[in-house]
């Protein structure tokens, strides 16, 4: 029930109502609440499971080669049911939403220390302030690309990864591996500056980060 409830507000939204997750996962609506007690303990649920495949898969793709990545990832079907889940969850703007972003943001930061200990990217000088960066980026540009390019089908989660995936792989690896500017002078004026010791970032919901 869990995983129809997942593909369900994925596909179509949080609005979807109970008895489509039911009809989703070839059981009553009647079992769901008796299962999770409310369609709010539903989402949670959904939430924490959404992160953690979420988590995983980032963890995973730190242990595989790049040709075992790109051998799995521009077909997968789950990643295309985790980007329309967050791209749901960013988009509904709720308490839940601000919330799940912050988790993303923690789950950032966390990785990010993790490949810098294994020397796979360079540090920063405020790891915190890359992560949440990084997240509302990428956060940014996913609801932009799917206000642009909604899907024909949400329900085909492979063909939805395959055409996200099309679109923003090559420019994002270039970005991270080779740079934009062709020297530092910016950052070397920023940081001559001393502005670099900016305040801690506000949450997701606030004035500060908006």
């Amino acid at each position: 029930m869990r995983d129809a409830a997942i593909e369900a507000f994925a596909a179509q939204g949080f609005d979807v109502s109970l008895r489509a997750i039911a009809a989703r996962a070839g059981v009553t609506a009647g079992l769901v609440r008796h299962h999770f007690g409310s369609k709010e303990a539903l989402r949670a649920e959904c939430d924490a499971t959404v992160l953690e495949r979420y988590r995983r898969m980032k963890e995973d793709s730190l242990e595989a080669s790049p040709q075992q990545v790109f051998n799995h990832l521009p077909s997968s079907r789950e990643g295309g049911v985790l980007i329309l889940y967050i791209l749901r969850s960013v988009r509904d703007g709720a308490q839940a939403g601000t919330q799940f972003t912050e988790q993303l943001i923690e789950e950032a930061l966390n990785l990010l220390d993790r490949s810098v200990q294994r020397g796979l990217i360079v540090p920063s000088r405020n790891e915190p302030a890359r992560a949440r960066f990084l997240v509302l980026q990428s956060l940014g540009a996913l609801v932009l690309h799917f206000a642009l390019n909604p899907p024909q089908d949400p329900e085909d989660f492979a063909t939805v990864m395959q055409e996200y995936y099309a679109q923003v792989a090559l420019p994002t690896l270039e970005l991270f591996s080779e740079g934009l500017f062709t020297d530092p002078a910016y950052l070397n004026e920023y940081l001559a500056a001393g502005t670099a010791d900016v305040p801690p970032a506000g949450s997701a919901g606030t004035a500060e980060s908006r």
